[in-house]
């Protein structure tokens, strides 16, 4: 075993979830690379997400699928896309299944691309069940201070992730790092959480556990996926890429976006909330929501026909969301302007890197976030390879 106290690392990645194994990986295994994380094993973000089948990627990977800076997320993605991720896993043996037709997931498990990055990694130094406390840097040396002593190294990555998953270790460590160099940041906000709602929308809380298919607008985006009826408020897949574009102000739902109410009702004996195609108890609420009597179909007034369209365009502000305890993934982080959009590397610090969550980066729900951390990851380990390897020629020189 080394004796940490005297040896310098060439690289030292403070985080050892997707980003930073992926960064690791990609890293020359010449190089002298430790990982250190908090927790006592590696990517357990990762092992817990999807299910246990971690979400990795999505058929449709664009910078219109993410909230930050489109110049640095089109750079990373383009060093390192969906198809090269793919390529990745498949070469070292994991074939992901793909679901509704977009979305990316392990197979059996999760374990199947954490094995992965554990042997490629297997040349790293694994400095887990460390807490990370600062980052200091005297002359061109970084000095990290752990909970195990202190760490010196060349270079310094910090891919700590974002503040959601408190169980996990999850921690402001990052930010308050990039802060200690003079380095802005957007504080860490919940994303991909469900939204709690006002009294006026209080009626949707009494259909916990139903679920319809909707189409939520929020700003200039549209989310197109499953809605789930939950007991603080509303949540699923598309209330929770919905949360991402939300901070205040209203959100509209169609909540028949397949479908034309007024072509649906024409000429029909049935009951409006017989003829409206979702669970009868969803029909019923909505009708009474939009103050429309539940009455046969050619009994309409004009009146109760306009408010009915309003099940198109169903609009409100949700009160606020369920919090970081139920969010898949924190908002903010370090700004963009602060990195080198090409290389991940700050601009005001030489050998400081920025990857992962803790960048200004957010996806969707669907893979993205996944994609994001793996993606930033090689991005930078590209640009350390090319870096030393330019020390490693002038010292020949």
């Amino acid at each position: 075993m080394y004796n940490t106290s005297m040896k310098i690392y060439d690289v030292l990645i403070l985080g050892a979830g997707a980003s930073g194994l992926m960064c690791a990986s990609s890293l020359n295994k010449k190089w002298h690379v430790g990982i250190v994380d908090v927790n006592e094993n590696v990517c357990k973000k990762l092992k817990i997400s999807g299910g246990g089948k971690c979400n990795i990627t999505n058929t449709d990977v664009s910078v219109d699928n993410f909230e930050g800076d489109k110049e640095l997320i089109s750079s990373v993605l383009c060093t390192f896309s969906k198809d090269d991720l793919l390529h990745f896993l498949q070469k070292n043996g994991v074939e992901p299944l793909i679901r509704k037709n977009r979305y990316y997931f392990c197979k059996e498990s999760a374990d199947e691309i954490i094995d992965v990055l554990k042997k490629k990694t297997r040349h790293v130094e694994m400095l887990l069940n460390r807490e990370i406390f600062e980052v200091k840097k005297r002359d061109d040396i970084f000095e990290t201070k752990t909970s195990k002593g202190i760490l010196k190294s060349k270079r310094v990555v910090i891919a700590t992730g974002g503040k959601s998953f408190k169980t996990l270790g999850a921690s402001e460590i990052g930010l308050d790092i990039a802060k200690s160099f003079d380095l802005k940041v957007k504080e860490f906000s919940p994303a991909l959480v469900g939204m709690t709602l006002q009294k006026e929308q209080f009626w949707m809380k009494e259909l916990s556990g139903l679920s319809a298919y909707v189409h939520i607008k929020v700003n200039d985006k549209i989310l197109k996926e499953e809605m789930l009826f939950a007991h603080k408020g509303i949540s699923g897949p598309a209330v929770l890429s919905a949360s991402l574009y939300w901070q205040k102000g209203n959100i509209c739902i169609d909540f028949l976006p397949n479908n034309n109410i007024l072509t649906l009702i024409k000429g029909s004996k049935k009951l409006l909330s017989s003829v409206i195609p979702l669970p009868r108890r969803l029909s019923k609420s909505l009708l009474e929501a939009l103050n429309v009597e539940d009455v046969e179909c050619k009994k309409i007034t004009p009146h109760a026909k306009e408010n009915l369209l309003k099940i198109h365009n169903y609009e409100f502000a949700p009160a606020g969301n369920f919090g970081f305890t139920k969010a898949e993934v924190s908002r903010g982080g370090l700004y963009a302007e602060e990195l080198n959009p090409k290389t991940l590397e700050s601009w005001h610090v030489e050998n400081l890197y920025f990857i992962g969550e803790v960048v200004d980066v957010t996806g969707e729900l669907g893979g993205y976030n996944f994609q994001w951390a793996f993606s930033s990851g090689v991005a930078c380990a590209d640009n350390i390879n090319a870096k030393i390897n330019i020390v490693d020629i002038s010292d020949v020189l």
